[in-house]
């Protein structure tokens, strides 16, 4: 298992992370069982937003003994309700329910406490603005949560997260799909009707909030890589084609900011096909040939950051060189992080010989060479 550190946070966590939600499918000890199996894989990231006592029990009881071994994300806002999830603000309904997760969860701290599930403006404002924000900076003052993070779907939300300098990561969902489409506050719709559309390239307000997250050092863990399995259905797929989760998983993984992705797990053998990323070969993880040929939507001319260019006869890592060239000048200065980022490469862009073999294997058709030429141009070197 390979580790990537989280963020401003400094914590290392798996590549392939835990999403919890499916716990509670299974009876319990089944479910207690297949956490452990993935802990012993090498996943030390588990989420858990889900208020339900079933769940929280498993995790718990997964967790017993070496509580120390996993990084929570823990809820501040889910709520169990007459037996049903609520997402609330009102201390007197959220107060219990975090206090009941670590009550379940046996444990005295949540390593990554997540302000839940804001994806609009107006729940921007009643969360931020009073008694539930509140209850965050207390139980973050009082080490009861380590770090402060969020989670959310919209882009414009985890930027304006970003933007507050105290949120530290952000689970937010990524998958290509997702990517193509504009914000919006209402997920489930997010791809009605969208039959017939052709898709050309990330959407503006992704872009930015990825340009930021690396540029701040904001963490980020990712929800939804496998967009609930439509993305391994060609029929149900927005792009008509179908995708694997390694190639699911490498996309999520190649996106700036990003440490982990958190895949929901039914059993082993779920587990085995996550975790298997890391011997693939690229030829496994190249989802860049798939969605260029996919019939709805077209990346041409865009450097997706896939390194299918590889290798290069001056050994450039030019996925990377392209990713701080597009993070460089979306600013009107390059950032001092950009820049140091840049030069740790080793090898820059500076070393181009200009001989195209990699535009060849490009599969959306990427003028390297001449982003070669402005890169080392624009950092002047």
């Amino acid at each position: 298992m390979n580790f990537r550190v989280l963020g401003r946070t400094g914590l290392e966590v798996s590549e392939i992370g835990f999403g919890g939600e499916w716990l509670e499918r299974h009876p319990e000890e089944e479910s207690v069982e297949t956490m452990r199996y993935a802990h012993n894989q090498g996943i030390n990231i588990i989420d858990c937003w889900m208020p339900d006592p079933k769940s929280r029990d498993i995790l718990g009881k997964a967790m017993e003994g070496c509580r120390e071994e996993w990084y929570v994300q823990g809820h501040i806002g889910s709520t169990y309700q007459n037996g049903q999830y609520v997402r609330d603000r009102r201390l007197e309904k959220v107060k219990p329910a975090f206090e009941d997760l670590l009550k379940r969860l046996k444990t005295d701290y949540i390593d990554l406490g997540m302000i839940h599930y804001i994806d609009s403006e107006e729940d921007w404002n009643r969360s931020m603005n009073g008694e539930f924000i509140q209850y965050v900076h207390e139980l973050h003052e009082k080490g009861i949560i380590r770090h402060i993070g969020m989670s959310t779907h919209n882009p414009i939300m985890a930027k304006r997260a970003i933007e507050t300098g105290f949120v530290e990561m952000i689970l937010f969902s990524i998958n290509p799909a997702f990517d193509m489409r504009p914000a919006t506050d209402d997920l489930d719709s997010m791809f009605t009707g969208y039959e017939g559309t052709d898709y050309s390239g990330i959407d503006p307000d992704r872009a930015e909030f990825y340009r930021m997250a690396e540029e701040q050092n904001i963490g980020v863990t990712v929800m939804k890589g496998f967009f609930g399995g439509r993305l391994f259905d060609e029929k149900r797929s927005p792009f008509g084609v179908a995708l694997t989760p390694v190639q699911c998983i490498h996309y999520a993984l190649t996106r700036p900011g990003v440490s982990s992705i958190l895949c929901g797990f039914d059993d082993k053998q779920q587990v085995d096909e996550a975790v298997s990323y890391e011997e693939a070969d690229q030829e496994a993880k190249d989802y860049a040939s798939v969605l260029a040929n996919a019939p709805l939507h077209s990346y041409l001319g865009q450097c997706t950051y896939c390194g299918h260019c590889k290798p290069c006869p001056m050994d450039i890592d030019i996925a990377m060189v392209n990713k701080f060239y597009d993070l460089a000048t979306a600013q009107k200065e390059i950032p001092d992080s950009v820049r140091a980022h840049y030069e740790d490469l080793g090898i820059t862009a500076s070393a181009c010989i200009g001989c195209q073999s990699c535009e060849s294997r490009c599969p959306f058709q990427v003028k390297i060479a001449e982003r070669m030429q402005k890169t080392a141009e624009l950092f002047g070197k």
